[in-house]
């Protein structure tokens, strides 16, 4: 007979069932958001509940939530910055970029550029005003469709006006090679890249 452990979200504290959930749904891939204020400082972080939307028109959907640690009950700069501004970059996480990504995902104050904080470089984009990551192998540009509030979060609904993929992953054919950029993943509380990937049926 299995046994199993049954949690009610209304008897269990928001972090454990936030625990519960991320250790789940795994891996998560990662958007690396560049977006940028009203008074032009550039602004990049992480968010790993992220997936993709709509197939037509294109749509990525990424759930931003709210300012922890030192900054609790606040808004997240990316939230403000997409909402001023309309548009902002998802930028993918390969893993040698792995050290940079965590650099940008610590708190600084709002007129500091995590961009130049994390060594990275800012490339313009060919339909947003918003940059890119020069070091990402593949950004999307995106115009913001809607912000739809969710409780503590808020769910970006992006639509993706220009795909950017570098020659390096490009297999040709709309393909992208996968293993050559090595994407990073969450997982849980920590962080995870591929293991050679398989067909079904396995044989």
């Amino acid at each position: 007979m299995v046994k199993r452990h049954s949690f009610n979200p209304e008897n269990v504290s928001t972090k454990n069932m936030y625990k519960l959930m991320t250790g789940s749904v795994v891996p998560r891939p990662i958007a690396w958001i560049s977006s940028q204020s009203k008074e032009g400082v550039l602004n990049l972080a992480p968010f790993s509940f992220f997936t993709v939307a709509s197939r037509q028109p294109p749509t990525f959907a990424v759930s931003i939530g709210p300012g922890v640690e030192q900054r609790e009950g606040t808004i997240k700069d990316t939230l403000t910055n997409i909402r001023d501004m309309q548009e902002y970059v998802i930028n993918v996480v390969p893993e040698s970029l792995a050290n940079a990504m965590h650099e940008s995902s610590k708190h600084f104050p709002e007129d500091i550029n995590e961009l130049e904080r994390s060594g990275l470089t800012e490339e313009p984009s060919a339909t947003i005003s918003i940059p890119s990551l020069k070091e990402s192998p593949i950004a999307f540009e995106c115009m913001l469709d809607r912000v739809i509030p969710l409780g503590s979060d808020h769910l970006i609904l992006g639509q993706v006006m220009c795909a950017r993929i570098d020659n390096s992953v490009y297999l040709g054919d709309y393909k992208i090679d996968i293993e050559q950029w090595q994407p990073l993943a969450r997982l849980a509380g920590n962080f995870a890249t591929l293991t050679p990937p398989f067909k079904l049926p396995k044989e």
